[in-house]
């Protein structure tokens, strides 16, 4: 029998009271797959989709179990203050998918193919064979149906998991004269509808449906076989999707029609930091409990030190 003691165990850490308790979401642990996205169609789970720009909000949603975190290029515009999506990058999406990424290790990560990075089928491969790379996205989003099915279809064959974007299409939003709701006479919802199709011929695992009337959405998503998803369409599609700055009231330039604020952490985070201005200029800030303390003796010596240098 070994005599050596056992190591002394250490005392538990004590929690930090200062900090709010932050309850994760019970159940999943593991990413969901390309086959349980498409299965959801079946089983009539609704996914929930939440587009996220950075590390921190990429941990919000994985802590609160959203399915799929979408990194839009919409982060364009929440994040880097252009006025549409157009300006979004390569470059940008990449840097901000590697961050998402770290944030949200286990969550199925959809990257949003940026302005003009698919616009003809060499360019959308190189582009979201980077994409998939360099960012470990999960599958990669271009936007468009009908006219953009022979790129749609050389992605999926090529092995890249595809989906696509329809309705309002941001990336055009200059033909459509602004963001404007899509569908609304019938030869539009018919289009909208045969784009659709296309998208799912083409072998796309799912489409996202933007600014369409939720009947609209509601009868087109039942011609297809393949999940549809919803902003701004209504509560037919199979699953939804916001944006979390806009969802948690963090982006207020403006509010789409869409977006139900579920929190208002703009107006929290500005009345902090006006306590902290006012603490500073008043003094308060920082006090002893903000502040580290040295052993006096070592204090009076190193003034001591201090005195006779001045003296010198």
């Amino acid at each position: 029998m070994s005599t050596t003691e056992p190591p002394a165990k250490s005392a538990p850490a004590k929690p930090d009271k200062s900090r709010p308790e932050v309850k994760q979401a019970e159940g999943r642990s593991e990413k969901r797959t390309i086959a349980e996205i498409r299965e959801s169609k079946r089983t009539g789970e609704k996914m929930v989709y939440m587009s996220v720009p950075d590390y921190t909000s990429a941990q919000w949603a994985e802590m609160a179990g959203v399915d799929v975190a979408v990194l839009g290029d919409s982060l364009a515009m929440i994040a880097h203050g252009h006025r549409n999506t157009v300006p979004a990058t390569m470059d940008m999406m990449i840097m901000h998918g590697q961050a998402v990424r770290r944030g949200a290790p286990n969550t199925f990560v959809l990257g949003c193919m940026p302005y003009q990075s698919y616009n003809t089928v060499d360019r959308a491969l190189v582009n979201a064979t980077r994409f998939m790379q360099e960012s470990l996205c999960d599958a990669v989003k271009p936007q468009g149906g009908k006219s953009q099915a022979h790129i749609l279809r050389a992605l999926v064959d090529s092995g890249i998991p595809t989906a696509s974007h329809i309705g309002l299409t941001p990336h055009t939003i200059a033909m459509f004269g602004g963001f404007k709701i899509q569908g609304r006479t019938a030869d539009a919802a018919m289009k909208i509808l045969e784009d659709a199709l296309a998208i799912e011929d083409a072998g796309c695992f799912m489409l996202e449906f933007e600014a369409v009337p939720a009947k609209v959405a509601r009868l087109i998503s039942e011609q297809l076989t393949i999940p549809t998803i919803g902003i701004g369409a209504g509560a037919g599609c199979d699953g939804q999707i916001l944006l979390c700055y806009d969802l948690l009231g963090v982006f207020t330039d403006f509010k789409p029609k869409f977006t139900k604020r579920y929190a208002k952490l703009t107006e929290v985070a500005v009345n902090g930091i006006m306590q902290y201005v006012k603490e500073v200029k008043e003094g308060t800030f920082p006090d002893n409990d903000h502040s580290y303390t040295v052993n006096e003796a070592e204090y009076e010596k190193f003034a001591a030190m201090v005195a006779k240098r001045t003296q010198v």
